[in-house]
């Protein structure tokens, strides 16, 4: 793993550090802002990628973590105006806004093959690091049974999105 492939990587632990698994507690309207605050970072990121990535394989990887991500967004946008809760940011949400500009500022500083690749690793390790947060903190701390419908479907796609990252590990970045 390339330095700055580990300096994103690790950026993502530290912004989701903050999740323990299990250990922290969190009401719905700080679910909902952290929710927002993770697939604004990834919509972002994915954004960038369009613009940089040289890899055919990795524009349309970005191009479906855009639209996948900004869709959970409108799709957690329509559960808490429907549920009338309005996201409360918290340590984690800000946390994540913050870690997800310092990736993206480290990662518009790369171009070409060096670019790819570590928008892939950060991806895989962003995304692992979502789902550890989800299975340990975000679900089982959601008290509204239609946003914890919507954080496990949330959780399937995050899988599916590792899975698809971790791939693009092993074959486009050779």
């Amino acid at each position: 793993m390339t330095t700055t492939a580990r300096v994103l990587t690790l950026g993502a632990a530290l912004v989701f550090g903050t999740l323990p698994a299990a250990a922290q507690q969190v009401n719905d309207a700080q679910i909902a802002a952290i929710a927002v605050a993770a697939n604004q970072v990834d919509v972002d990121a994915g954004k960038l990628a369009l613009n940089k990535a040289k890899n055919g394989e990795v524009k349309k990887f970005a191009q479906t973590m855009v639209t996948d991500h900004s869709g959970a967004m409108k799709a957690a946008g329509d559960l808490v105006t429907k549920l009338k809760v309005t996201p409360q940011a918290n340590d984690t949400s800000k946390a994540l806004v913050k870690g997800g500009q310092d990736a993206r500022a480290k990662l518009s500083g790369l171009s070409g093959d060096a670019f790819d690749k570590a928008y892939i690793d950060n991806e895989v390790s962003y995304h692992d690091t979502v789902v550890k947060a989800l299975d340990g903190t975000l679900i089982p701390n959601a008290q509204n049974p239609e946003l914890k419908g919507l954080l496990m479907k949330v959780r399937d796609v995050a899988v599916a999105h590792l899975e698809h990252a971790k791939q693009l590990q092993k074959t486009a970045m050779k």
